[in-house]
């Protein structure tokens, strides 16, 4: 079964030969390797790239094990390409599995490292280089400073759920059931049952993800970083902290009769799942104070699947299921994404007017256009649609407006200038936002 990654391909052409190492950048196991060494590929030959052209390197697999050496990963390239008539492709994938290696001319000195191979080998003026890694810290802000803007990022999500219905077809209610159980893992799709779905979801976290970070980061407190985890999938879309989770850790540590945990800690914990591409964090911003809140703030899974997996496939809030895959549909469609927050007056019991904080669920930019988006599962009662349109009309501007819903599937505007759109229409439209 071939998945198109249409949106990501094409991103990746129009990089192409641009002189920048494109970096292929996301969560393990979420198709970066298939979009490059695949359909990337799959694209060259159809332009008449001449195979041997084509210089794959897998650091993740054994047989290029010796290439994490990046002075051996430098000088198998330069071999195979200085010297040689026409214009080659480097793939290099997880990059982030490269090793740090003592400079042989300068032993005390700093270390040679994968940017200093890479930074080689882009002056050769007939090799275009690509890599893809799964650690953002590695491959986000580290490679800004040891490339200083010589490098393109395409971030790589798992499937939206457009691409998902693109491969299984079929009613799109049930595809979406299926979606906002099992998520848009690639190989999710291959797995012949439910069973099989459920146990290779499963087996991400334990088999690579946290033995990643463990290994990575050296991590002590095995039990914390998988408990902090829990705590995350169990509440996405709630607003949380690290001081609530390190408190909410606490009172088991002491049930268990553990040592307790510090909220540095759980902190740090939670930095390492996002340097993981594993959570995102959202924070909440004051609408017209134009100022961050410090918290508490709200983490969405990368993969719906993923967070229903670590729990068990227990606590299917689908109001909170649903509000993390439209987070990611906006993450995917390019926007900086926040939880707005706005303030209406209500009166005391002393009949005093005060203002009262009103939560609108994304404030959704791109280039310099905003969107407020409100998700509701279903707005079935009078109070629930003045809930939903009441923080819209706190705004004071302009900016489109819109409630992505479950329970309706014409789109339509309101008197107020709202679009309600649902969820299906929202999903397969990329034009709405």
């Amino acid at each position: 079964m071939e998945i198109k990654r249409d949106l990501y391909l094409q991103k990746i052409i129009s990089y192409m030969w641009d002189g920048q190492v494109k970096v292929i950048t996301g969560v393990r196991r979420c198709g970066k390797s298939y979009l490059l060494r695949i359909l990337f590929r799959k694209y060259l030959l159809s332009q008449g790239v001449d195979e041997a052209h084509i210089l794959e390197y897998a650091l993740d697999l054994a047989k290029d094990i010796r290439f994490r050496d990046p002075l051996a990963l430098a000088a198998d390239v330069r071999a195979r390409v200085e010297g040689n008539a026409g214009q080659f492709y480097l793939f290099v994938d997880e990059i982030q599995m490269s090793d740090e290696v003592p400079n042989p001319y300068l032993p005390t000195g700093k270390s040679i490292t994968f940017y200093d191979a890479l930074n080689d080998l882009k002056t050769l003026p007939n090799l275009d280089v690509y890599v893809t890694g799964s650690n953002s810290r590695m491959l986000s802000s580290d490679i800004l400073t040891e490339f200083r803007g010589r490098s393109d990022e395409i971030r790589v999500h798992p499937l939206r759920f457009a691409e998902y219905y693109g491969a299984v077809g079929g009613d799109k209610a049930e595809a979406f059931e299926d979606y906002a159980f099992y998520g848009g893992m690639p190989l999710v799709l291959s797995r012949p049952d439910e069973t099989a779905k459920m146990e290779y979801l499963r087996s991400l976290f334990s088999e690579v993800y946290l033995k990643d970070i463990v290994e990575r980061k050296k991590i002590q407190r095995e039990d914390v970083l998988s408990a902090t985890l829990d705590l995350l999938c169990s509440s996405v879309g709630s607003l949380t902290n690290p001081n609530n989770i390190a408190n909410a850790l606490n009172t088991m540590q002491k049930r268990a009769g553990e040592s307790l945990v510090a909220a540095n800690t759980v902190k740090a914990y939670i930095e390492h799942l996002g340097d993981a591409y594993l959570f995102e964090e959202c924070r909440r911003f004051d609408v017209k104070g134009k100022q961050y809140f410090d918290f508490p703030n709200k983490y969405y899974c990368s993969d719906i699947g993923l967070r229903n997996a670590r729990i068990g496939f227990r606590q299917q809030e689908m109001t909170h299921i649903m509000e993390n895959i439209v987070y990611n549909e906006l993450r995917v469609r390019g926007c900086l994404v926040d939880i707005g927050i706005v303030y209406g007056s209500e009166k005391n019991k002393s009949g005093r007017s005060v203002p009262v904080p009103r939560e609108i669920d994304f404030v959704a930019v791109q280039g310099g256009k905003k969107t407020y988006i409100q998700s509701a599962w279903a707005m079935e009662t009078d109070e629930k649609i003045r809930m939903e349109n009441r923080p819209l009309g706190l705004t004071g501007d302009s900016f489109p407006k819109i409630i992505v819903r479950h329970d309706i599937r014409k789109r339509w505007y309101d008197d107020n200038g709202v679009l309600n759109i649902g969820i299906l229409d929202f999903l397969l439209d990329d034009s709405v936002v």
